[in-house]
C-alpha cells in the first residue's frame, strides 16, 4: 500500500483513514513510509529484553527519566510520503519534561531523547527496525535509537541524525556492555539478552 508518488489529497485520505483505524486487540498498526505495517502481540523473550533495559535505565541513569511502552509518535516524513506514525518498543525523555502526561494518542517527537527497539521472531519483521524505521527516527531528529537485534545477537546504538539516516553507530555482542551517551550516562549491559 506504498505512497510514493501520490498527490497530497490522496495522502491526506490516507492518513485520515490510517488515524481513525480501529485495530483489532493484540495487534498494533503503523504507518512506515507509506506501508500500513501491522505487528502482533510480541513474545516474552522480547519483553524481557525490554523490561531489562528499562530496569537499568531507572537504577543506572544519573538523570531522571521516563519510559513509555508502546507511544505513538508522529515523525516526519520522506518526499512523496503521508507522515509517518511509528510506535516504538519504548520511547524515553527527561523526567523534567512530562511528555506523555496529556499526549495525545500519537505525539510529536519533540523532546524524546530516545526509541528502543527490540526485533521481532517473525522472519519479515527485523529489516522494518533495522533499515526502515530507523530511517524514520533519524528524520524526525531523535537523538538516539537502540536495537536490541535478536536475530543477529547485537545491540546497536545509533546517533547523530540527519534528515536522511543516523550517522553513527556502535554496535556490541549479546553479553558485552554498550556505552550510553548523555542524558544516561552509564554502559548498558546486554549479558541477559541471549
Amino acid at each position: 500500500m506504498g505512497a510514493m508518488g501520490q498527490d497530497p489529497i490522496t495522502q491526506k485520505l490516507l492518513l485520515d483513514w490510517f488515524v481513525d483505524l480501529n485495530t483489532p486487540e493484540g495487534l498494533r498498526a503503523e504507518l512506515i513510509e507509506g506501508e500500513l505495517v501491522v505487528t502482533p502481540v510480541p513474545d516474552g523473550h522480547h519483553e524481557h529484553c525490554i523490561s531489562r533495559i528499562v530496569g537499568e535505565m531507572y537504577r543506572r541513569s544519573p538523570t531522571d527519566i521516563q519510559f513509555s511502552g508502546n507511544k505513538g509518535l508522529k515523525l516526519k516524513c520522506a518526499d512523496g510520503y503521508p507522515q509517518d506514525h511509528v510506535i516504538p518498543d519504548g520511547t524515553f525523555a527527561l523526567k523534567e519534561l512530562r511528555l506523555f502526561r496529556g499526549a495525545e494518542p500519537w505525539m510529536p517527537c519533540d523532546g524524546v531523547s530516545m526509541v528502543l527497539e527490540v526485533t521481532s521472531s517473525e522472519p519479515s519483521k527485523p529489516r522494518v527496525d533495522r533499515e526502515i524505521k530507523r530511517r524514520c527516527y533519524a528524520r524526525g531528529g531523535i537523538p538516539l535509537y537502540l536495537l536490541v537485534d535478536r536475530e543477529t545477537s547485537w545491540t546497536t546504538l545509533f546517533s547523530d541524525p540527519t534528515t536522511a539516516d543516523y550517522r553513527e553507530l556502535r554496535a556490541v555482542a549479546f553479553g558485552k556492555p554498550l556505552p550510553l551517551p548523555e542524558p544516561f550516562a552509564f554502559d548498558l549491559d546486554t549479558s541477559d539478552f541471549l
